[in-house]
């Protein structure tokens, strides 16, 4: 799988913040055999986001785009509505999958306004900006990714495992 890693932060890419989620995110997609083929840091301008998205969705060379940041209540956070500007189709099941995960840690994950959507081929998935959470919220959603990303390119096999044979009537 290739994958996109997009950190979203005022601070990290003005260089006054040492990105933190960003490398933890590459190192965790890595440990999984997929390839990290692009990695950026852009500022929470919501036209940077959606211009970083949208190329990088469009140019056919990511199947997986990850965001971390720029999730929460602050006026400076926008990361979902870039991604609900740019995708053309939205995956909510797996929001809501990370914030049911993360509910059984902290209360505070019912703020998180994270989204996912797909533009063309290519899934794109918000986390959150914390290290501890990217990774809490990554993890709840690991298993289901590969089989997302063969349903995106139309893998003849994705769905073989969802309907099994019927038994044959014994007569």
């Amino acid at each position: 799988m290739r994958v996109g890693v997009l950190t979203i932060s005022d601070r990290s890419s003005r260089g006054e913040r040492e990105d933190l989620s960003g490398p933890l995110l590459k190192e965790r997609v890595g440990n999984q055999g997929w390839s990290v083929v692009r990695f950026d840091v852009v500022s929470d301008d919501q036209e940077d986001i959606e211009g970083r998205l949208q190329a990088w969705a469009d140019s056919g060379e990511v199947d997986l785009i990850l965001t971390t940041g720029g999730t929460g209540f602050s006026s400076r956070d926008h990361a979902p509505e870039a991604t609900l500007a740019i995708a053309e189709r939205l995956a909510p099941g797996l929001v809501e999958a990370m914030r049911a995960a993360s509910l059984k840690v902290t209360p505070h994950a019912m703020l998180s306004r994270a989204v996912a959507g797909i533009r063309g081929r290519t899934l794109i998935v918000n986390l959150p900006g914390s290290p501890r959470a990217v990774v809490e919220n990554l993890e709840t959603i690991l298993q289901a990714l590969p089989h997302a990303i063969e349903l995106l390119r139309e893998d003849p096999d994705a769905e073989a495992g969802h309907n099994p044979p019927l038994p044959q009537a014994k007569m």
